[in-house]
């Protein structure tokens, strides 16, 4: 048995044991002596634990030395009523805490009991059973915390487990001292009903066996009597006191004693005030002089004291925090952080902060995550954080949109205004300010909120600012998706199928293709807005021709034609006649001829000029399908695909080039032309 199992069993199996067997005097004055050493014990560890867990096991302790009290109390009433001889330490306490004076000593120990029972026992219970309320509310927020601190990677598994261990406990402790609160209240009841009995005992006994007089037999044994209540009544204040502490402890940084002088005398014009007041109440008042001055005094030069040391206080920190910003400065990582770029930036002036900022009810930062989701789903390809933030040096109501720190798109828009824009076929006009559409460069009108309505009956398409700068961003984001996947976000999506499709990863990577090499390919179908969503599809063509052919414009060309459902329902309805443009079969083995293979890949040797031709005779025959309102879609043999859109891309940043076969067999086209040079 440890030595801590062995002096808690013999203290509580004394204190069973004093309730039955009789003990001497002098061994009570003892145990008195230790019950009072408990009760402090109990106060300063209260008084000083940074934490309420910290005596966790307060409740226990409560209920065990409320029992040893009273078994003390009772073995001293035995002394009292029996031999008249309680101790030395009950019947000096009856004479000088009472002063010898019977009616001296009623009132302190009624006095303890109302200062005990009324403000110390009922606050404290109060205290203890709201709070044991609050902790239980509150654990379902403190462990979702819990959660989302351990999914973002802020904790680890360890901490969490001692997070909820915590939680746990606290609410263990606080629901007992709810309860345990009512022994306080218990015992200050109990001492003041043994004190009425032992009086009233004392006096009878007084008087029948010693044969006192009435009023001799009061005043001896009501003395002792006294001396009793108070002997126990003092180590139970304290433990009550030490239960009132613990139950209001709010800090878990400091000692009490550190915070108390702290929040007390940290504000030197508090003390300059209290200072004054105190010397104007002792030369404007009746009140004693020297002590009033001599307080305002004191306070006064505590206040100038703590002045003088705040003021060194905050030189030391702007001195300390200027050391710091230099040290950082002088450190040679400190340009490190300066080399990171964001892969998309979304800087706007002040007018439109209203927008990104949720407390104004603006909603571009919901708007930007669906964003993220919105090509997730459409190309099968995460996007990167997109950072927004203001920029003082633009204009009021002016957004830039950076790539990888870099400006290749900026916009302007109105606040409190929509943009109006004619779908083709409205006539009737409307008046506003004049503009164009930043996505797509198409002529618009802004108008206010009065003309929204109206503009719609009459067919136009009505936009709102934050949908403005979101589609803006939608469409940069398409156009530059390619650049923005990196090997990382490559290897990220091949873990991602890894686990339902282990033997293809297996035979793929890194045995046929690599990561840069599959990347590559992947950019390609970016490029052309093409879906990587059938990952699947794509890496097992990848692994039937990766064998044969490592050239990734090849593998990609084998890829698309494997994607031609995906392909052909993005461009081609169904049950619809499609109207396309072709290619000459001359121009297409003219483009062959000029093809190059070089170690660092193919290019075209086509003549400047022929080239200018050949891409005059593309813009008039594209001419035709953009006035039909249709997409400008060119289709081509599959061997020279691939070289027409590069010749083209840099002339028609919007061309769609298709293969035959790329196109499902039941898809309906109808030529609109032929380009010819």
């Amino acid at each position: 048995m440890k030595k801590g199992d062995f002096f808690i069993g013999i203290y509580i199996l004394a204190a069973i044991v004093f309730l039955i067997v009789p003990m001497n005097n002098t061994i009570l004055d003892f145990l008195l002596a230790l019950n009072i050493s408990v009760a402090m014990i109990v106060l300063f560890n209260a008084l000083f634990s940074q934490e309420v867990l910290n005596m966790s096991t307060f409740p226990m302790i409560l209920l065990f030395t409320t029992v040893f009290r009273i078994s003390l109390n009772v073995s001293s009433t035995r002394l009292i009523l029996t031999t008249g001889d309680p101790g030395e330490i009950v019947r000096q306490f009856g004479q000088f805490v009472g002063a010898g004076n019977i009616v001296v000593g009623v009132i302190v120990f009624i006095i303890l009991i109302l200062v005990q029972f009324m403000v110390i026992n009922k606050g404290s219970d109060r205290v203890a059973e709201v709070t044991a309320r609050f902790t239980l509310d509150a654990m379902p927020g403190k462990q979702m915390a819990i959660d989302a601190d351990l999914n973002t990677g802020a904790i680890t598994d360890e901490q969490a487990k001692q997070r909820r261990e915590k939680i746990q406990d606290e609410s263990a402790f606080f629901g007992s001292m709810d309860g345990a609160t009512k022994y306080v209240k218990g015992d200050a009841v109990a001492g003041l009903i043994i004190t009425l009995v032992n009086i009233i005992g004392g006096v009878v006994m007084g008087m029948t066996r010693d044969g006192l007089a009435a009023g001799d037999a009061f005043q001896e044994y009501a003395l002792l009597t006294i001396g009793d209540g108070l002997v126990s009544q003092i180590p139970s204040l304290m433990i009550s006191l030490a239960t009132g502490i613990l139950v209001t402890k709010v800090s878990k940084e400091a000692d009490i004693g550190d915070i108390l002088v702290k929040q007390l005398f940290s504000i030197p014009k508090v003390l300059y005030m209290v200072g004054g007041s105190m010397i104007f109440l002792g030369i404007a008042t009746p009140l004693p002089f020297l002590v009033f001055t001599v307080y305002g005094t004191v306070f006064i030069i505590v206040g100038s004291t703590i002045a003088k040391k705040v003021n060194v206080q905050q030189i030391e920190e702007e001195a300390t925090a200027e050391e710091t910003n230099a040290e950082e400065i002088r450190r040679p990582e400190s340009a490190v952080s300066l080399l990171q770029v964001d892969a998309i930036e979304l800087e706007f002036g002040y007018g439109i902060i209203p927008l990104a900022d949720a407390n104004q009810g603006g909603d571009l930062l919901d708007r930007v995550v669906l964003i993220r989701r919105q090509i997730a789903v459409e190309l099968g390809c995460i996007v990167p954080t997109i950072r927004l933030r203001d920029n003082i040096q633009l204009n009021p109501n002016q957004y830039v949109i950076k790539i990888k720190g870099i400006s290749v798109s900026e916009g302007e828009i109105l606040f409190d205004h929509y943009m109006a824009m004619n779908p083709g076929y409205v006539e009737e006009e409307i008046t506003g300010i004049p503009t164009f559409e930043p996505s797509f460069h198409l002529p618009a009108i802004w108008i206010t909120e009065g003309q929204r309505e109206r503009a719609e009956s009459f067919g136009y398409t009505v936009v709102d600012p934050p949908s403005i700068i979101a589609t803006h961003l939608t469409e940069i984001i398409r156009q530059h998706l390619d650049e923005l996947l990196t090997r990382q976000d490559v290897q990220n999506l091949i873990n991602n199928i890894q686990e339902a499709n282990q033997t293809l990863i297996s035979e793929l990577v890194p045995k046929l293709l690599n990561v840069g090499e599959i990347q590559k390919v992947l950019q390609n179908l970016l490029r052309e807005g093409i879906s990587i969503r059938d990952l699947v599809t794509i890496f097992e063509t990848l692994a039937d021709y990766a064998a044969t052919t490592r050239d990734t414009d090849v593998l990609t060309e084998y890829v698309r034609q494997s994607l031609k459902r995906a392909i052909s329902s993005k461009y081609f309805p169904a049950n619809e006649t499609t109207s396309v443009v072709t290619l000459d079969p001359k121009i297409e083995q003219e483009i062959m001829g000029t093809v190059k293979q070089t170690e660092q890949g193919v290019y075209l040797a086509m003549d400047p000029a022929r080239t200018q031709n050949i891409m005059k005779s593309v813009q008039s025959e594209v001419g035709k399908l953009e006035e039909l309102g249709k997409n400008p879609i060119i289709i081509t043999s599959p061997i020279v695909r691939m070289y027409f859109k590069k010749l083209s891309k840099d002339y028609f940043h919007d061309l769609i080039v298709i293969s035959y076969n790329e196109i499902e067999s039941d898809v309906e086209l109808q030529s609109v032309g032929m380009v010819t040079a």
